[in-house]
């Protein structure tokens, strides 16, 4: 898969989104136990200084509780980006669905490394729900998530610019904490039980 280098210029971030084809995130690899599948898809491009990513979702049962960054995101409505520059060690980028964040760096055999303050205050994080927390809600939930992500983001690498890279990724949905709870992938998992943290599973993405 291509990643477009699209100039913003004079454009907007949802008038760029329009014209890129979007993925689903549409996965459900442990469909017995956890059958729940909410509507999720992803659009992808970048400036060369940031890949932006955006996440519209469809679901009956949304919650953000987390109210911090680097906290237990992916037990609210949670979205995930997993990349890796070699196949094997990666980042793991989990947003909820008012913006709070963390970023992983882990390398086989290594305690896991989170990005502080000063990687995460450099993302730009546009939410259609709002930034504060509350309890779950049951409906017809419709939300969005836009990142903006600099190469900060890889931060145990030296990468100046997102131009010509070639990447293993995979992109997830969960809410481990909901009523209902759920874990979508783009790419399938052969695992048992459900996991994300499985390079091996990550699929070759080149940016432009």
């Amino acid at each position: 898969m291509k990643i477009q280098k699209i100039d913003l210029a004079g454009r907007t971030l949802d008038e760029v989104f329009e014209g890129i084809a979007p993925e689903k995130i549409a996965c459900c690899n442990w469909a017995e136990e956890y059958p729940y599948a909410p509507s999720v898809q992803f659009r992808m491009f970048h400036t060369g200084e940031k890949l932006y990513l955006r996440y519209d979702v469809e679901e009956m049962y949304t919650a953000a509780r987390v109210a911090e960054d680097n906290g237990e995101v992916w037990t609210d409505s949670c979205c995930e980006f997993f990349l890796s520059l070699d196949g094997e060690a990666y980042y793991n980028v989990e947003t909820t669905c008012i913006g709070r964040m963390l970023i992983g760096y882990r390398a086989k055999g290594q305690d896991v490394i989170h990005a502080g303050d000063d990687v995460l205050s450099q993302v730009e994080r546009i939410t259609t729900i709002g930034s504060e927390p509350f309890e779950e809600r049951v409906g017809d939930n419709r939300w969005s998530l836009t990142l903006g992500l600099p190469t900060a983001i890889m931060h145990q690498h030296k990468v100046e610019s997102w131009d010509g890279l070639k990447l293993k990724v995979n992109l997830y949905k969960c809410g481990d904490n909901l009523t209902k709870p759920h874990f979508l992938s783009w790419k399938p998992i052969s695992l048992p039980q459900p996991c994300f943290h499985c390079p091996e599973f990550f699929t070759a993405i080149e940016l432009e």
